[in-house]
């Protein structure tokens, strides 16, 4: 799932090429995609780009009147920037955002259509798609703290939680606590508060760190190679890799579909996590998948 440093690039790649551009029309080959019907998709047809926002990981396409496209990419959702009008006809591709610039294409792998566009109008609307979860960035060491322990939970699920944490999910969460040097089972209530303060600065440095990195491989081009596995990460998706720091194993924990990544030496004082120890933990603590957390009292 496009995470905090992805979206901001798409951000910032989509207004630099289509701001002040005016939307022609958009075509839907997936009529599931739109879960909106007021006001009507066809209310933006013929207005301007004015800016593109992110919240929490879904875009937010501007438009006059306080008219917002709010896109939810979720798991397998990735945006394709062509110079020209593009025609619809690959499994994958959803839908086309025409702009007098070019075309925004809209794909999703998988069989699974989980992505969603909704029409919004006005900031109150706007609002209602917001999970309240802090932006790290530039939050203050007390709102983080506050943030973190508002629940008991494992720091995994706190992390990844949008209700407590804004961008942050399964890839850059594993990142994270790898730098922070703490195991992903941990319970916020027993984390004293230097190893939070730890947290903090790892969440931010490898936030930052992912975004800057990002950003200048797109360079003035388009974000083409979204994935959550990328060369150069710690841990995650590095199961059974040489962990940077030690040089042993990256171990890995399971449940449903997920897997947290981690190294048992660096984050966990040497102890292996056990698959189905864990499971019994995370029954109370950890929905069976991310896209469960993730639509966790999802508008609409």
């Amino acid at each position: 799932m496009p995470e905090l440093p992805d979206v901001t690039v798409y951000r910032e790649r989509i207004e630099a090429l289509l701001v002040g551009q005016v939307l022609e029309t958009v075509r839907l080959r997936s009529p599931f995609l739109l879960r909106s019907v007021t006001p009507p998709l066809e209310t933006l047809h013929g207005q301007p780009l004015l800016g593109v926002e992110r919240l929490g990981k879904r875009l937010v396409f501007v438009f006059p009147r306080e008219l917002f496209l709010v896109l939810h990419l979720m798991i397998a959702g990735r945006l394709r920037w062509y110079a020209s009008e593009r025609k619809l006809g690959g499994r994958v591709d959803l839908a086309a955002f025409d702009f007098t610039a070019g075309t925004l294409v809209l794909t999703e792998a998988g069989t699974k259509k989980r992505a969603s566009l909704h029409v919004v109008e006005g900031r109150t609307g706007l609002a209602a798609f917001d999970r309240g979860g802090l932006e790290v960035l530039g939050a203050s060491p007390a709102a983080f703290a506050q943030a973190l322990r508002r629940e008991n939970r494992t720091l995994k699920r706190a992390l990844t939680d949008p209700t407590l944490f804004s961008g942050i999910g399964n890839a850059y969460s594993d990142e994270i606590l790898h730098q922070a040097q703490l195991s992903p089972i941990a319970l916020t209530s027993k984390v004293t508060d230097p190893e939070v303060e730890r947290l903090r600065e790892a969440c931010v440095d490898t936030l930052q760190t992912w975004t800057d990195r990002l950003r200048a491989e797109v360079g003035e081009q388009f974000p083409d190679k979204v994935t959550a596995f990328r060369e150069g990460m710690a841990v995650h998706g590095r199961y059974q890799k040489p962990c940077p720091r030690c040089g042993k194993a990256v171990q890995r924990i399971r449940y449903a579909d997920n897997e947290c990544n981690y190294c048992a030496h660096c984050q966990c004082g040497g102890r292996l996590l056990a698959d189905r120890g864990l499971s019994t933990l995370l029954k109370k603590d950890w929905p069976k998948t991310l896209e469960e957390l993730e639509e966790r009292r999802r508008p609409g």
